[in-house]
C-alpha cells in the first residue's frame, strides 16, 4: 500500500516544512501514485479529475531539482489559459517560498510582451506560460530552452481542444531531448495518447478513477421559459444565499445582461469573459477570491484553472450541451473535500441536452419545481468584503507584511478585519472588512507604506 504522507519522500527539509505549514498533511491519491514516480526522474501521464492536487504533484516534482545558482529555464509548465498560467505560478512561488533565490516568470497573450522579455533577460529558473505566448518569446530569442530538465503539459487534453497542438509542437522542438515529460490531463482521448507517442520517452500511467468524489456535488434541476432565466437566478440566490457563488452563462451578452439584472437587484457581482482585458479579468478574480464579489458571472472561459477555494454554489445559467463541460462547470463547488452545490436552468430547448447529461450522469436528473423558490430578495446579496489597490508591487519590494504592518500599525485596524492580499508586480490589492473599509483607505492614502507615499484606490 502508498504510503501518503509527504514526509515518505526524498524531499528537502525546507519543502516539507512549507508543506506543513501548508496544512499539505496527506497526498492526495493522484500525489501518492505520481510523485514517487517523478522524483525518480520518470517521463509520466497522470490522469485525474480537475481539482484532485496535480498541480502540487507536479509543482513539488519540479522544484526539487532546480539548481538556484543556474539563471536559466530549468522547468517549463504549458498552461491552456492565462488564468490556469497565474494560479500555476502562484502555487508554485507558495511551494518554493522557502527555497532561496527560485525565480518562477509567467508568460500569457494579453500583456505586454516587453516586460516579460526583460524578466527574462535577468533570469527565470521556472517558466509558467500558454502555448502561444511561450512560443513567441522562443521564436524571438527571448526564452531559451536549452537549460530544461522538466517539461509539464498541464490540462492538456483542454490545450489539444483548443487548438494548441501546433504551438505545442513547435515548443517541444526546441526543448532538449533529455529531458523528464510530464502530462496532466483531466481525460484521455485518442489526440492526448498520441500526443505522448510523439513527445514522450516511456512514460509511466497514473490513472485515479474515483467512484465517491471527496466533495459530493448536490445537483438540482429547475424547468423554466427563457423569459423566466434572469428572475430564477435570482430566486436561487434568495433560497441559497451563497457566497461565493458562480454563475455560468453561454456568451458574453449572456453574462453582460445578467450582470446588470443582479446589479440592479442588490446583488454584489462581477462579469469574467474572454474579450476582457488581461488587467480587468486578473482584477476581477481577485475580487471574487478576497470575498469582495458575492456572484461572479462568468462563460466558460472560467470553468477550467480557476481554483478558488470555497465556492458554495455553482448556477448553471443555460445548461451546456456538453455534458464534460458541464462537470467542469460544477467541480468549480465544493473544492478541498467540502460539499458543492450546483444549480442548472433549462429551458424547453435545452431539453436536449438534459437528455444528454442524464445519459452521462447514468441516472436521472433531480427536478425541482420553482414555486418553493422565494418570489425574490428580501434583503441585499452584498459581498462581506471591500478591496484596496495599491499603486505599488513586487517591483517596488511591496510584501504581504509591509501591508498589514501599515493596516494595522499606523492605520489602527484590528487584524481580523483584514483578509487576502494578493501583490503583482505593480500593484498590491487588500480585502478589508465593508465596514472599516472607507476608514482605511482614508488612513492609508494619508499615511506610508515602507515610509513611502503609493496611490490608492477603494474598489
Amino acid at each position: 500500500m502508498l504510503s501518503t504522507s509527504f514526509s515518505s519522500l526524498a524531499l528537502p527539509t525546507s519543502l516539507l516544512q512549507t508543506l506543513e505549514h501548508l496544512g499539505f498533511e496527506q497526498m492526495t491519491p493522484v500525489q501518492a501514485e505520481a510523485l514517487p514516480l517523478i522524483l525518480t526522474g520518470n517521463d509520466l501521464i497522470a490522469q485525474s479529475r480537475t481539482g484532485s492536487g496535480k498541480t502540487a504533484a507536479f509543482g513539488i516534482g519540479l522544484l526539487v531539482p532546480l539548481n538556484p545558482a543556474f539563471l536559466g529555464c530549468q522547468a517549463l509548465v504549458m498552461s491552456p489559459t492565462r488564468e490556469l498560467a497565474a494560479q500555476t505560478a502562484t502555487a508554485l512561488r507558495t511551494l518554493a517560498r522557502a527555497m532561496p533565490n527560485i525565480k518562477i516568470v509567467t508568460l500569457c497573450g494579453g500583456t505586454p510582451f516587453g516586460p516579460q522579455a526583460a524578466s527574462l533577460e535577468q533570469g527565470a529558473h521556472v517558466i509558467v506560460g500558454t502555448p502561444g505566448r511561450i512560443k513567441d518569446h522562443l521564436d524571438r530569442g527571448t526564452l531559451e530552452l536549452k537549460g530544461l530538465n522538466c517539461l509539464v503539459l498541464d490540462e492538456a487534453d483542454r490545450m489539444l481542444d483548443m487548438g494548441f497542438l501546433d504551438a505545442i509542437s513547435a515548443i517541444i522542438a526546441m526543448a532538449p531531448k533529455r529531458r523528464q515529460t510530464l502530462l496532466f490531463s483531466a481525460t484521455y482521448p485518442p489526440s492526448i495518447e498520441a500526443l505522448a507517442s510523439r513527445f514522450m520517452q516511456s512514460p509511466q500511467r497514473v490513472s485515479i478513477e474515483e467512484a465517491e468524489p471527496h466533495n459530493p456535488i448536490v445537483q438540482r434541476f429547475y424547468e423554466i421559459t427563457a423569459a423566466e432565466r434572469l428572475q430564477t437566478v435570482v430566486r436561487l440566490l434568495a433560497a441559497e444565499r451563497p457566497q461565493p457563488c458562480i454563475a455560468f452563462c453561454h456568451t458574453r451578452q449572456q453574462c453582460q445582461d445578467l450582470l446588470q439584472h443582479l446589479q440592479a437587484h442588490k446583488i454584489s457581482a462581477l462579469t469574467l469573459h474572454g474579450d476582457m482585458e488581461q488587467r480587468e479579468r486578473d482584477e476581477v478574480l481577485a475580487l471574487f477570491a478576497n470575498q469582495s464579489c458575492s456572484v461572479l458571472v462568468a462563460t466558460d472561459v472560467a470553468a477550467r484553472g480557476i481554483d478558488i477555494a470555497g465556492v458554495a454554489a455553482v448556477i448553471n445559467v443555460e445548461l451546456s450541451p456538453d455534458p464534460a463541460i458541464h462537470t467542469h462547470r460544477i467541480g468549480r463547488s465544493g473544492r478541498a473535500g467540502e460539499s458543492g452545490l450546483a444549480l442548472s436552468l433549462v429551458a424547453p430547448a435545452e431539453g436536449g441536452r438534459a437528455n444528454a447529461l442524464e445519459a452521462a450522469m447514468g441516472r436521472a436528473l433531480d427536478w425541482q419545481p420553482t414555486a418553493s423558490l422565494p418570489a425574490g430578495l428580501e434583503t441585499p446579496l452584498i459581498a462581506p468584503m471591500r478591496t484596496l489597490a495599491i499603486a505599488g508591487g513586487r517591483k517596488d519590494k511591496v510584501r504581504p507584511g509591509d501591508l498589514l504592518g501599515a493596516l494595522t500599525g499606523e492605520a489602527g485596524l484590528p487584524a481580523e478585519a483584514i483578509g487576502k492580499i494578493s501583490i503583482t508586480d505593480y500593484q498590491a490589492l487588500v480585502a478589508i472588512r465593508r465596514d472599516l473599509a472607507p476608514l482605511a483607505f482614508q488612513r492609508l492614502e494619508q499615511g506610508k507604506i515602507k515610509g513611502r507615499r503609493f496611490k490608492v484606490r477603494l474598489l
